[in-house]
């Protein structure tokens, strides 16, 4: 089965619009099905963010319109998803920082190159992350700051306490996003878990897993390649990557494990 990224959840139930849409989800959202200003409608379970709470969140847009979540690294370089990547034309994309709106405020730039780890494997979702060249420098403020990467090879603890954010969806199948920063608070669960929940295939040693077995709290369309970090440190564990549909018992949100490709990252930043 290919994995659904956030963006693949949206199109099964837009028939109309793709007539054989994945059941799984990568989170990105199409931009032509985004409706401007919508309130209500975001992160699952979760609540506003705060200016502060996520200084190295970036919203990636195409067209005026929010497709991806990323984070800045440094002042030229985004890490974001790999599929929401793949496809993408550096001069047909924009980040914009320092704001917790995804269409105003803060900076906005243009993009120079788009890196796909070369491993990526879009059946599978595995390898899931790229890096952004920007055009211009975005530097540090009172609004924006750059992420901490986790140890080279660390894997986040089963039941540490993780907070992902973005602008995405707060039900499944929604196709409207909200206009400011939603965050939540998730457990992490153990690749263990998470494959018995999905299945040990499906489950690479380079993703994790957060959630609640009953549901609930989870990432959504429109989140994909934004961050999810360890609530004690704030460093970057994970990239909002797959899943099947939003917050359903015992489907737990699928991430990037950043801490596999910290080399990888250091070794391409800009």
């Amino acid at each position: 089965m290919i994995p659904t990224t956030k963006l693949a959840a949206l199109l099964a139930v837009l028939p109309a619009l793709i007539s054989a849409a994945p059941t799984t989800k990568p989170f990105e959202l199409p931009a032509e099905q985004v409706e401007e200003g919508v309130s209500g409608i975001q992160i699952v379970g979760g609540e506003a963010a705060s200016a502060g709470d996520f200084p190295f969140i970036v919203s990636l847009s195409q067209g005026g319109s929010h497709f991806c979540g990323g984070v800045l690294l440094n002042a030229n370089t985004v890490v974001t998803a790999a599929h929401c990547s793949v496809g993408q034309s550096a001069s047909s994309v924009k980040v914009r920082a320092g704001s917790l709106q995804r269409s105003s405020g803060g900076t906005q730039v243009s993009v120079r190159q788009i890196l796909v780890n070369p491993s990526y494997v879009d059946s599978t979702t595995n390898n899931d992350v790229a890096l952004w060249r920007l055009s211009t420098a975005i530097p540090t403020s009172s609004t924006i700051g750059y992420v901490t990467l986790p140890a080279a090879g660390s894997d986040p603890a089963s039941g540490s306490s993780a907070i992902t954010a973005g602008w995405g969806t707060t039900s499944e199948g929604a196709s409207s996003l909200p206009a400011a920063l939603r965050k939540v608070t998730v457990p992490v669960v153990s690749r263990a878990t998470c494959r018995s929940a999905y299945s040990s295939s499906r489950i690479t040693d380079n993703m994790i897993c957060a959630g609640l077995p009953a549901g609930g709290k989870d990432s959504c369309q429109g989140d994909s390649g934004g961050p999810i970090v360890d609530a004690s440190t704030k460093a970057l564990i994970g990239l909002v990557s797959w899943g099947d549909g939003c917050a359903r018992a015992n489907k737990y949100g699928v991430y990037t494990r950043v801490g596999n490709f910290v080399s990888w990252i250091n070794a391409n930043k800009w």
